[in-house]
């Protein structure tokens, strides 16, 4: 049966106008509203595209069935119809193609976008704390790459930035296994630890003499690009998940033990879990 002309103007109507805001199916060329709400509109604009397609492929069909049948006086009426649906697919692709302005570059550049992942994470249950320009979701830390589009977790690059996709993922990850290793990152403290007191002069190792973790953190990344791939925020997270291990005697029976007390510049500070901050100064080894 084909298409009458009322249901294909109607069905074109509705296709055209759906998807449209109140400014014709553009977006004012800012990102005031956020990220997750202009992505919405352009997904409901891609929507009403979709439709107008499928009233192409179903017009498309009309004609094949006419032709293959020699029904000469449906023909016609199908070839108008596809007509039609073909200029209000290309109508429909337009307003979605025109609606979508937003201004990606500068808004993951801007403050806005890490402000908007954090009330995300809020509606959809997921602890997400900002500190020192990074973002931390218990275990991973976040990093915002604005010339990339992109964010960093961890060592993983994470292209997806609507934020309720990317809140989600995040609150996937964190219901898998941590990947950390407390035993390894132990044993490479203490290897930095006893290098560092060698070189002052000091061969007591195991007598709890106090190394502040910044030099140790210095010494890990001496060479060229080291503290570029592995930051500070990264080393204080992994200092925070080791105190939280419980993990503290190294192979050969040194008991790890950490010092808060030092100067506050001195310090390296952390986010926990729960939120709150908390800082390290140094760390000793003392022998059972």
């Amino acid at each position: 049966m084909a298409f009458g002309h009322d249901f294909i103007n109607s069905a074109l109507s509705r296709v055209l106008t759906s998807g449209r805001g109140s400014n014709g199916g553009k977006m004012e060329n800012n990102y005031s509203n956020g990220l997750e709400k202009a992505l919405a509109k352009t997904e409901n604009d891609v929507d009403a595209t979709l439709k107008a397609a499928n009233l192409v492929v179903s017009s498309l069909k009309k004609i094949r069935g006419a032709v293959k049948t020699g029904s000469l006086r449906e023909l016609k009426k199908t070839i108008e119809n596809a007509e039609q649906a073909i200029a209000a697919l290309k109508q429909q692709f337009t307003n979605a193609k025109e609606g979508w302005n937003f201004d990606s570059e500068n808004y993951v550049a801007s403050r806005a976008f890490p402000e908007e992942l954090l009330e995300m994470s809020k509606s959809l249950g997921v602890k997400i704390f900002e500190q020192d320009e990074s973002l931390y979701c218990y275990p991973f830390l976040i990093r915002i790459l604005p010339n990339e589009l992109a964010v960093q977790i961890d060592k993983t690059k994470e292209k997806r930035l609507r934020p309720s996709t990317l809140v989600s993922h995040l609150k996937a990850l964190q219901n898998k296994p941590v990947r950390f290793k407390p035993e390894i990152f132990l044993e490479s403290l203490f290897s930095a630890y006893e290098t560092l007191l060698k070189s002052r002069g000091k061969v007591q190792i195991g007598k709890d003499i106090v190394i502040p973790l910044l030099e140790i953190y210095k010494l890990l990344t001496l060479l060229p690009g080291q503290a570029k791939e592995y930051p500070r925020q990264e080393f204080a997270r992994d200092i925070y998940l080791l105190d939280r291990s419980g993990v503290t005697k190294t192979k050969e029976g040194f008991v790890l033990r950490f010092s808060d007390r030092g100067i506050t510049r001195h310090t390296i500070r952390v986010i926990t879990q729960e939120g709150r901050e908390k800082n390290y100064y140094g760390i000793s080894f003392s022998k059972d």
